[in-house]
């Protein structure tokens, strides 16, 4: 990834917020056979592995062939994909004074990378997908639960799927908010991006901390 010093994101709980933010990542794959990207939702597990930068792990469908990459040991690359929004040239002040100005794309992002292993264990299973409920369930009024669906269809959906862990070895963040333009050209940023209130998150991180 192309990464301006001005745009490098070092802290790592800023980083780890984002993926918990934003799990549902691409999974990256390349071997012989090609390029393959799939959508999945990952957990971070922050305090483990021996890297210090946490563990991925998360499920797919046994009918899904990535996992048969990841049994030969194929190299993962999984980007968190944050908040992003259009930046008009025209929120700039630098346009009302020189009109050298172009437009351009806020947006933040995490890449994290490690080699993937596949785990084929029920009781590793479960306690994912409890985790995964609960992180995901936990708001809602009335939160759903594994137990609530009956046990048989349960058992069966659990031999659908399989395991994935990425201890990971990399995390690269990029936080491109307009760092590399004046403050009234930022000011300026924020008020269009709260014209727009799906830009509103890449509206947030321009604001002084």
């Amino acid at each position: 990834m192309y990464l301006q010093p001005a745009f490098a994101e070092d802290r790592l709980e800023v980083r780890h917020g984002l993926m918990r933010a934003y799990p549902l990542a691409t999974l990256i794959l390349a071997d012989a056979d090609g390029i393959t990207a799939d959508l999945i939702p990952f957990m971070l597990y922050a305090d483990e592995g021996s890297s210090g930068l946490g563990v991925l792990r998360a499920h797919v469908a046994r009918a899904n062939p990535l996992w048969r990459k990841l049994e030969a040991g194929a190299q993962c690359l999984v980007q968190f994909q944050g908040p992003e929004a259009y930046i008009s040239p025209s929120w700039y002040e630098t346009k009302r004074t020189t009109h050298k100005v172009v437009p351009t794309w806020n947006y933040a992002m995490v890449q994290a990378r490690g080699i993937g292993r596949v785990v084929d264990e029920p009781f590793w299973l479960r306690r994912l997908l409890d985790h995964l409920t609960a992180a995901h369930e936990g708001g809602l009024p009335q939160p759903w639960e594994l137990d609530d669906a009956p046990a048989d269809f349960m058992a069966a959906t659990m031999k659908a799927i399989i395991g994935i862990e990425i201890p990971i070895d990399s995390l690269v963040g990029k936080w491109k908010v307009s760092q590399n333009r004046n403050a009234a050209d930022q000011r300026g940023v924020v008020k269009g991006l709260q014209q727009h209130p799906m830009a509103q998150l890449v509206a947030e991180r321009l604001k002084p901390d």
